[in-house]
């Protein structure tokens, strides 16, 4: 198949595809004159390809997994590896975002009890009554 059905079966565009050739995410195709003929092969690694990047998976991530590739035997262990190290990366990512949140509720909640402490709040307010141009 020429580059155009490629793309069409695998929902990369034909500049991506190109790209990938590029930089060695997709091996060469072979060639019919000066037209690029693609296997199944070809479209299923695109297939990832679209598929890691949706999962956050960075072209240099990817060409770690892809680099040697020939086209005929999938590195699947290779894949299983840099899926797990994304795995643990993201539970890190998860828990710093829980600890930055309960951060978050806690000084919340500080700055809720201090108003609520504090007469220079109040004296704020009235303020804001006694001089309504000054309300944000």
């Amino acid at each position: 198949m020429y580059i155009g059905q490629a793309a069409k079966l695998s929902g990369a565009t034909i500049k991506s595809i190109r790209h990938y050739e590029e930089i060695g995410l997709l091996p060469p195709p072979q060639r019919e004159g000066k037209y690029r003929v693609y296997r199944q092969e070809s479209v299923d690694v695109l297939r990832f390809i679209k598929c890691a990047q949706q999962l956050g998976f960075k072209l240099k991530e990817l060409q770690d997994i892809l680099q040697g590739y020939n086209g005929l035997d999938f590195p699947w262990d290779l894949a299983q590896h840099e899926i797990a190290r994304k795995k643990n990366e993201l539970l890190t990512q998860i828990d710093a975002m829980q600890q930055l949140y309960e951060g978050l509720a806690d000084f919340e909640q500080n700055l809720n009890g201090a108003k609520e402490e504090c007469h220079l709040a109040q004296n704020s307010d009235q303020t804001k009554k006694n001089h309504p141009e000054l309300q944000s």
